[in-house]
This record gives C-alpha cells, sequence and structure tokens, in this order.
C-alpha cells in the first residue's frame, strides 16, 4: 500500500506540473496577442471545482478541477472542450480568440505543446548538471546478456555479447537500442569469443510485445554480499565477496544460478550437492555445497550495478548540460515517434495503458533523479500526443488553422463544432481502452 501511495504522489505530482506549464503555454501566447482567457484549471471540473480564485481587476478565474485527466485554459472566443456554443452566436469581439489572424491563433495553439518540449530539454539538461550521464556500455558486460525466449527462438543465446545492428555500433541499452534491434536485418554479436550473427524477421516486435516481458537484460556476476548464518554457503567455506564464476564446472551468472536453482527444486530428493567454483582475492578455487531438497544456499548477492558492471559516467558543467540536454531531449523525441508506429499492431493496442501503467513507470521508493527523468519523458510524450492532427487536440486546431493559412478560408463553426464532438468521442474511447488494459492486467 505504501508503495500505491509513493506512485501515486509521484503520478499526481508529475501530471499537475505538465499540465500547468501546458496551459500556461496557451495562457502567455493568449495575452501576448490581448487574447481574453476567462478561466485556468488545473484538472478538470465537471459540476464542482475544489478551488477558484479571481483576482481584482482580472478577466481570468484561476481554479483546480477534482478531476486528475489534464486540464484547461478557456479562452474567449473560441470552439474548446468546454462547447460554449452560446458565445460563439454573440457579436464576434475584438479580444476573442476568433477575431484574431490566423498566424497569432495557430501559435497560440501550439503554445502549450511547445513549453511542454522546453520544459522537457530543461529538465533533462538539469538532470545531467545535477546527476550527470551514466550508463552500462553494452559491448563491454563481461557476461553478455540474457534473452527473453522470442530473442532465443530468432537465434540469440544467452550470454552474446551485443556489438551492432545492420553494423551500426549499440552503446547502451534503452529503448534506442531495441528499436535499433527490431529494425535490423542482422544483429552481430560476440559469442564464444567469436562474432556471429542473428537475423532478424519482420514481425520480432510483433513477437516481443506478445511475450510481454523483456527483450533482454545483463548477465549479472554472482557475487556474496553476506551469507545466511548457519547455511550451506557458510558451512561449505564460502566468504562474503566470493564471486561464484561456476556451478558443477559450467560458467555461470546470476540469473543461471537461479534457473538451475529452480530446476533442482522440481527434483525428488531430500538434497543436493554441487561444486561452486569462486574466485577470492584473485585466487580461484572450487568448494562442495550441500543443501537441502529447496536448494537453500544461503547466498545474499550484490545488486548494485555500479559494483558488478562496467559503468561510465559522464559529469556536465552547467552551461554543458543545456546543449547535451537538447541532444537528449531531441533523441527521446525521435525515438519516441520511431516507436509509435507499433501502437496501431495488434499486440500493440493490447500494450496501450492508462493512469495505472503511467504510474508505475515511477519507481517504488523515492528517488528525485528518477522523478524528473520520468517526468521529462512524460513532458515529451504530453507534447507529441497533443501536436497529434485529431479533433479536440491542439494538433487538430493546428491543422485547421494550416488550411486556413493555405486556402484563406476558415472553416465553420458548425464543422468546427462537429470535429471537436468527434475528437472528443475518440478521446474518450481511447482513454477507456487504455484503463480497461491496465485493470486486464492488474487482475490477469
Amino acid at each position: 500500500m505504501e508503495t500505491f501511495f509513493i506512485r501515486a504522489l509521484q503520478l499526481v505530482m508529475s501530471l499537475s506540473l505538465l499540465v500547468i506549464i501546458h496551459e500556461a503555454g496557451h495562457f502567455l501566447f493568449a495575452r501576448l496577442f490581448k487574447t481574453r482567457v476567462e478561466k485556468f484549471c488545473l484538472f478538470f471540473d465537471p459540476w464542482f471545482t475544489l478551488f477558484k480564485w479571481k483576482p481584482r481587476h482580472s478577466e481570468t478565474e484561476y481554479a483546480v478541477g477534482w478531476l486528475p485527466l489534464g486540464g484547461y485554459v478557456k479562452i474567449a472566443g473560441m470552439i474548446d472542450e468546454s462547447m460554449d456554443l452560446e458565445q460563439m452566436k454573440q457579436p464576434m469581439q475584438p479580444w476573442e480568440f476568433r477575431a484574431k489572424p490566423a498566424w497569432q491563433r495557430l501559435l497560440i495553439m501550439v503554445g502549450g505543446v511547445l513549453f511542454n518540449f522546453l520544459l522537457a530539454l530543461f529538465i533533462y539538461s538539469m538532470i545531467l548538471f545535477a546527476w550527470g550521464d551514466s550508463y552500462v556500455p553494452v559491448r563491454q558486460v563481461p557476461l553478455g546478456m540474457d534473452f527473453n525466449e522470442s530473442a532465443k527462438a530468432v537465434g540469440f543465446r544467452n550470454g552474446d555479447i551485443l556489438l551492432s545492428a545492420d553494423g551500426q555500433p549499440l552503446t547502451r541499452m534503452n529503448s534506442d537500442m531495441l528499436t535499433a534491434i527490431v529494425d535490423a536485418r542482422q544483429v552481430t554479436v560476440l559469442r564464444d569469443g567469436q562474432e556471429a550473427s542473428v537475423y532478424i524477421p519482420e514481425d520480432m516486435m510483433d513477437k516481443l510485445l506478445a511475450d510481454g516481458t523483456q527483450f533482454t537484460q545483463f548477465r549479472y556476476p554472482f557475487v556474496a554480499d553476506s551469507l545466511e548464518a548457519g547455511g550451506a554457503a557458510i558451512r561449505a567455506g564460502l566468504q562474503r565477496g566470493d564471486s561464484i564464476t561456476q556451478l558443477d564446472g559450467r560458467n555461470i551468472s546470476f540469473s543461471d544460478f537461479n534457473r538451475e536453482k529452480l530446476r533442482r527444486r522440481g527434483e525428488a530428493g531430500a538434497s543436493h550437492a554441487m561444486l561452486l567454483t569462486y574466485v577470492r582475492a584473485g585466487v580461484t578455487d572450487t568448494v562442495t555445497v550441500h543443501t537441502d531438497s529447496l536448494f537453500n544456499v544461503g547466498i545474499y548477492p550484490v545488486t548494485l550495478t555500479s559494483r558488478l558492471l562496467p559503468v561510465i559516467h559522464t559529469r556536465y558543467g552547467f552551461f554543458a548540460s543545456f546543449p547535451a540536454g537538447i541532444k537528449l531531449g531531441v533523441e527521446t523525441l525521435a525515438g519516441y515517434v520511431t516507436q509509435m508506429k507499433y501502437v496501431f499492431s495488434k499486440e500493440g493496442a493490447k500494450q496501450l495503458g492508462g493512469f495505472g501503467t503511467i504510474g508505475s513507470i515511477f519507481p517504488a521508493t523515492w528517488d528525485w533523479h528518477q522523478f524528473w527523468y520520468m517526468t521529462a519523458f512524460l513532458s515529451i510524450i504530453l507534447a507529441f500526443m497533443n501536436i497529434l492532427p485529431i479533433p479536440a487536440l491542439d494538433g487538430g486546431h493546428v491543422l485547421f488553422l494550416i488550411y486556413e493559412l493555405i486556402t484563406r478560408r476558415k472553416p465553420s463553426d458548425k464543422f468546427m463544432e462537429r470535429a471537436q464532438i468527434v475528437g472528443m468521442a475518440l478521446l474518450i474511447a481511447l482513454l477507456v481502452w487504455a484503463n480497461f488494459n491496465d485493470i486486464l492486467r492488474f487482475f490477469f
């Protein structure tokens, strides 16, 4: 329950910031062009608001709604989610949105997307300034990678070290690396000291989405962090810091040991005996470990990546962090846009998630680095999704404004009303579907 509240709090804080910045983009461009903004609301407020305040001599009411699904600014003289059609029937006023030139209306509409993207770039820059950039170089991991069943089916093997995809070097494990692999025709790996090729089928991403498991993960060395008092390992003479390299003469990683543990638990018999080869202070030795029927060894392994795998860490000064943050933000956006094509597949539609999925990407314990990193990522997503040319989204309004700029003809109010209704229906349907997927994943 504590984990749920920590993640929920992070989600609400992150979304609140993103909504305020997004709506502030619309608000500031509207005020720049002397367009009246009647309401600035964080979250939606059907039927009632939790809080509202209108400063003296201000045209704008500020409010907090009770439904945390977004937010809005109500701009006078505009057909939006408020569907205030009565106002549109009144004579046009010079301070209304509809009275402004098309290029000003266009800037007002892209203001939210622009501010979200700039926010992401700023957060990425400050993350790099405060924490730097750390990653594990996939070409240098000593034990290679573990792969899921679909990856093994096309030719990958546990222990392979990823080198390149269609000749392009693979550097770090992230979504860009996965995209590079599934879009490639040939992936080169280092296997038993020799280069080998794995040929990728065109439907590789569909296979991975159907799996619902991670494509690959690092193989960690099995290093003892502590030992259970009186346990099998300590009786055999193992000590804290020992690096276990072999089980019964076979090279192993920590994941290999776990798989063998599960396999042996299913065997009949009251006890197990195994040979463990370990390295201590540069000296290699072997011991026999006797365990019970549950294969309890009594070793608690080291889990910190920085102690088990090579890590490259880069620090950035204040001014150097900005170009690096901009580069990271642009690469993140490009990677997300590339992956959007998979959403329209059958398996991709099943992977759509709602607020439960979004909340689950935040860490279970409070971590400011991860909080800001995920907030920047969500800001990128919010910017991209809002600029899609769907009626009711900013991108829908932008599409009609571009049409107006090109043709010099303004779509009728009736057309805009119908487009807004259709767009809102599509968004509601998508919201219901995404959260329905969350429910299915939770219970099944």
